[in-house]
């Protein structure tokens, strides 16, 4: 399939490029500066531009534009750099796919789209919670419905389990230098999943026809932030007797913790696990080992 793939230069998109070649795809990378390679096509999605020939004879596009949300403190500007990030380039593609005729889009998402769940299982049939980033992930899939005709996948994807950045990225110094520890309660869930799985997963609903719609790309079994600070504890021998109150983390980070570190979702990955998608990093340990050792 020719794949043209935009976000390419992020944690996932710079996993997901050479495997799908590895598979025979070819694959073309949507940049927002002038080209620098072969595979290389420049578009604005701020003025909706897509350099010409860029769509054509595409089997797929996968979307997955988005800022980091802990790139900053939480401003009012800041946040609609978030919202904008994610909707913008949703919409531009999706109805770029439209006027191409594309037969997919994958398009990035994530479980936040649910709220703060508590302790309930949460399956794709759950329908959009509240807060900022659910109102924010229900807007960027809104914009998809531009896509019409083609194939559309919802990306929903969890906490992943990086070698550099993200959640781990954070953790992992923080437990080697012995202040790790729980956030608040440490009830609140995290459905996390390895960076190998994530990129395997969306690869997995790229070559499936039959999926579509919403599917949580997280691993099946969600562990609460308690246990995922202990986890990364044991595998760092380093203990982890740490209480991070609220008040304390919205001194450091603002609204992001409450709208984060203190709220969680139980997500499963029903879609994938009933279409037979086979995880090579089931529990959080093995994800975690993966992940610090790879």
């Amino acid at each position: 399939m020719r794949v043209v793939v935009a976000g390419a230069s992020g944690v996932i998109g710079t996993a997901l490029t050479p495997v799908l070649r590895a598979a025979g795809h070819e694959v073309v990378r949507l940049v927002r500066r002038p080209p620098g390679a072969a595979d290389e096509r420049q578009w604005d999605p701020t003025t909706g531009v897509i350099a010409d020939g860029a769509l054509d004879g595409a089997d797929a596009v996968i979307n997955l534009c988005a800022v980091d949300t802990t790139a900053k403190r939480w401003t009012p500007e800041f946040k609609a750099e978030l919202r904008d990030s994610r909707v913008v380039p949703t919409r531009v593609l999706a109805e770029a796919v439209a006027a191409h005729g594309v037969p997919a889009l994958l398009n990035s998402s994530s479980i936040a789209l649910y709220g703060d769940t508590g302790d309930r299982v949460m399956d794709e049939s759950e329908p959009a919670g509240g807060g900022f980033l659910a109102e924010v992930d229900h807007a960027r899939e809104d914009a998809t419905k531009a896509a019409a005709g083609a194939r559309t996948v919802l990306l929903r994807t969890g906490i992943v389990l990086s070698p550099t950045g993200g959640l781990l990225g954070q953790l992992r110094p923080m437990v080697a230098w012995g202040a790790g520890g729980r956030m608040g309660t440490g009830r609140q869930y995290l459905s996390w999943i390895s960076l190998h799985d994530e990129v395997a997963a969306i690869q997995y609903a790229l070559e499936h026809d039959e999926i579509s719609g919403p599917v949580n790309l997280c691993g099946p079994q969600p562990v609460t932030n308690a246990e995922m600070v202990r986890a990364v504890g044991r595998l760092l021998h380093r203990p982890t007797p740490w209480v991070y109150p609220a008040w304390l983390l919205r001194l450091f980070v603002g609204e992001l913790a409450d709208a984060g570190a203190m709220t969680g979702q139980r997500a499963v990955p029903d879609v994938l696990v009933r279409h037979g998608f086979e995880f090579r990093h089931p529990t959080v340990s093995v994800a975690l080992t993966a992940a610090v050792r790879p």
